[in-house]
């Protein structure tokens, strides 16, 4: 089997090695060697990328019998040839900040919220865990993040190893082993201990900070979304400017801005209960005027759909059957409603209406709804004529 490198040396940036053979990874020719520093993607981690022999590594994955195969953008090294890989540090630094902090969490999610971790995924913009609680209160969850922080503002050593089957027996390990053989132990000084095949840093503060950056549930457990090292940097740095933005748009500082935004809520309610004061008032008084005559009141007027729903409602209440329109930006919007006790069929007459003109709507046979062409504003009590003698 392919030596890893990279479990005696998540620093490793640059080997030599052997092509021993050629294989084949979903239909992809891939070159396989003595040994390898890329990772291949497992434990929720993703692969490394880099350059092998002179072409770019796309790829990099692990069969099952544990063959690892290094997928090319390019012609494929001979067999025996000597090799140079050459790993894609930005990718394997950030990948290795998220895994150690992943662990860091995982551990805190129990000490501080009672929550194991089930499964963890890092991906190439997310990183999330679930955990099998449900509904962790917002509390709990900062504090495993201040207790994570607190380890990575500890500076403790992170040892990986092959314990002897006697000694992994006697280890704490916080979740049990995926593998039966060669079992690889993460050891962050005394605060956790797991087993895992994947590159991590070699001090806690390597990962230099850690943040959630949300919580939800899924299938009846949480997912926890976080980021860390550089990746938390830049969610914070953006959250940052997007609060910079908000307040210089309010007027107000940073810290400010939810006083603000407060205050833009209690004017919106307030500018809301008068708007439905004067749409109340103005529906009464146009249902007045066009109740003025007999039988079903049909009217095109200036307003949106709740101005055409309240005045109905108002001329409901006169005992009248109420056919509106209102020229909107978007068509012309309809609203038909009968009295009690009258038999007009509100919902075939828009059906009608709709079919004639090209329009959509419906609604049962003491009320419909809709929307038609823009010229049906202009043409309404015509429109409404011909359908009513039809």
């Amino acid at each position: 089997m392919t030596v890893r490198l990279y479990h005696d040396d998540s620093f490793l940036r640059e080997f030599s090695a052997r092509v021993v053979a050629h294989g084949a990874w979903k239909g992809k020719p891939s070159v396989i060697l003595d040994r390898t520093g890329f990772y291949p993607e497992a434990g929720g981690q993703m692969a490394d990328r880099g350059v092998l022999g002179g072409a770019a590594v796309s790829d990099v994955q692990a069969d099952d019998d544990g063959t690892i195969h290094h997928v090319l953008d390019g012609d494929l090294p001979a067999i025996d040839a000597e090799v140079t890989g050459s790993i894609e540090w930005a990718r394997r630094r950030i990948h290795m900040a998220q895994h150690t902090g992943q662990h860091m969490l995982s551990a805190a999610l129990v000490q501080a919220a009672n929550a194991p971790t089930a499964s963890a995924r890092l991906g190439d913009t997310a990183c999330t865990i679930d955990v099998t609680r449900d509904r962790i209160p917002e509390l709990e969850l900062a504090r495993a993040e201040e207790l994570a922080n607190a380890i990575i503002d500890d500076d403790l050593a992170i040892r990986a190893w092959f314990p002897s089957p006697d000694e992994l027996a006697t280890l704490a390990l916080r979740r049990e082993p995926k593998v039966d053989v060669h079992i690889r132990v993460i050891a962050i000084g005394d605060f956790d201990l797991s087993p895992c095949g994947g590159t991590h840093c070699a001090r806690t503060a390597q990962v230099g900070s850690l943040r959630i950056l949300g919580a939800e549930r899924y299938k009846g457990m949480t997912r926890v979304t976080f980021a860390a090292g550089s990746r938390a940097r830049a969610e914070l740095a953006a959250r940052d400017a997007a609060l910079r933005t908000l307040a210089a748009s309010l007027t107000c500082a940073p810290a400010e801005v939810p006083i603000a935004v407060d205050k833009l809520r209690r004017d919106l309610a307030s500018a809301r209960d008068s708007l439905k004061e004067g749409r109340a008032r103005l529906a009464s008084l146009t249902a007045d005027a066009l109740a003025a005559g007999d039988g079903p009141v049909v009217a095109s007027i200036a307003g949106d759909v709740e101005l055409l729903r309240a005045i109905a409602a108002a001329l409901y209440d006169k005992g009248r059957d109420a056919l509106l329109a209102a020229a909107t930006p978007d068509g012309t919007a309809v609203l038909l409603m009968r009295a009690p006790g009258s038999a007009l069929d509100c919902g075939a007459v828009l059906g009608a209406l709709a079919k004639q003109t090209g329009g959509r709507g419906g609604g049962r046979p003491e009320r419909a709804e809709g929307r038609l062409p823009a010229s049906a504003a202009n043409e309404w009590a015509a429109l409404i004529a011909a359908t009513l003698n039809a």
